[in-house]
């Protein structure tokens, strides 16, 4: 079981900020903006790799909730929408997950 398994099952506890029965968001613990929130589906799809066309309503819902999380969070002049994929493209946990990031001006590349 992975670390974001253990998040939505509550073995570890986390900042929730938002959960229905398809995803959860919660507040990263090593912030990189004023806001930054994971977005993850409670089904583990281990990267952008393993999307399929019977798990993408996954993502499509996802990508549903963030404009909502983003004004209920008071993003209201932009935001940072990331996915990591893989060892080189920086990602740490093999749990699809999209990192919410506001509350300041975003540097590219990214800083």
């Amino acid at each position: 079981m992975n670390i974001f398994e253990k998040i939505i099952t509550r073995e570890i506890p986390s900042d929730i900020v938002y959960e229905d029965e398809m995803c959860l968001a919660f507040r990263d613990v090593n912030p990189q903006a004023p806001v930054h929130v994971l977005i993850i589906p409670k089904m583990c799809v281990p990267s952008t790799n393993d999307i399929t066309t019977d798990n993408a309503f996954l993502v499509s819902h996802i990508f549903a909730v963030i404009p909502k999380l983003a004004a209920q969070l008071g993003l209201t002049n932009g935001y940072r929408v990331v996915n990591n994929c893989g060892a080189d493209g920086g990602q740490t946990v093999e749990h699809l997950h999209f990192h919410l990031l506001g509350g300041r001006a975003m540097d590219w590349p990214p800083g």
